[in-house]
């Protein structure tokens, strides 16, 4: 698994699987990153909101592997809606992680998280942002640049105006959560579609129509989920610290036949998504 890559809009290339830092530490994320590339990952997500870049940063240097072998997201916070400050968001996660260049640079979200999926769209707002990100773009700073939790009128916002198209969108997407029609959009318009929280943070585990399909196959819930989401032609993002769950995530040698992917396509969506319920992405609202 970790030798399957995609190919990005301006060729570069990304791991299929990566490894997600959300909630983790900077202790934690540095531990995980070595673990994780101990085993065999080579693609580590983070971002600005996750307060561990400092740790992704200890965790490349001392982790064995070429900087250039790695492949590193960030996220710009998503409250940074101005050139200027996308501008210093940019040089500060390079400072904290001490890189000299992200591998791909995203927008976090469309909106601030405490305005999440209301009615103020920042759409001029995030071109300006996009323009920054451009820019950042061209003098190196970053290999490729994306969006998170953009829906189809905010992608289309930024594609009417761009100089440079958004290579990726950032999404959650897993069982029983798949939003199809906007996964298509961006697919068609050639921006790679990456699933966080591919696991549903959990929330899918016990589900019993999810564990028959498992079964059928031999493997866990967790690595069918992931095997959807790439069989769906998505980057899965699965966030772990524990080395045995990052070794039974990548082992994916099998596929889901067409009718399954189907019964999995419409499984019935997880109304709570338990502890992590409150945060914006999964129907929350952070006060």
């Amino acid at each position: 698994m970790f030798n399957e890559t995609y190919k990005l809009s301006n060729g570069v290339e990304i791991p299929k699987l990566g490894l997600g830092t959300w909630l983790l530490d900077d202790a934690q994320t540095a531990q995980a990153i070595r673990d994780a590339i101990s085993i065999g990952y080579r693609h580590i997500d983070t971002a600005q909101a996750y307060m561990n870049e400092s740790g992704v940063g200890e965790g490349i240097r001392s982790c064995g592997v070429a900087r250039e072998e790695l492949f590193i997201t960030t996220k710009v916070a998503a409250e940074a809606k101005t050139y200027d400050a996308v501008t210093k968001s940019i040089d500060e996660s390079l400072a904290k992680m001490g890189l000299d260049y992200i591998d791909l640079l995203i927008i976090h979200s469309p909106q601030p998280w405490t305005e999440f999926r209301e009615e103020n769209r920042y759409f001029e707002e995030n071109k300006e942002a996009w323009k920054a990100m451009e820019d950042a773009y061209k003098t190196g700073k970053v290999k490729a640049i994306g969006l998170s939790n953009f829906l189809q009128d905010d992608v289309e916002n930024i594609l009417e105006s761009c100089e440079i198209m958004p290579m990726a969108n950032q999404i959650l997407a897993h069982v029983s959560n798949t939003p199809l029609d906007l996964i298509e959009f961006c697919q068609k318009h050639d921006i790679l579609v990456e699933a966080y929280s591919p696991i549903a943070h959990g929330a899918v585990l016990d589900h019993e129509e999810v564990k028959v399909i498992a079964d059928k196959y031999g493997v866990s819930v967790a690595q069918l989920c992931l095997r959807y989401d790439i069989q769906l032609g998505l980057v899965a993002i699965p966030k772990t610290a524990n080395p045995d769950h990052m070794r039974n995530n990548a082992e994916l040698d099998f596929v889901i036949s067409d009718a399954d992917m189907e019964a999995l396509k419409n499984v019935e969506p997880i109304q709570d998504y338990g502890e992590h319920r409150f945060f914006p992405v999964f129907g929350g609202k952070l006060k």
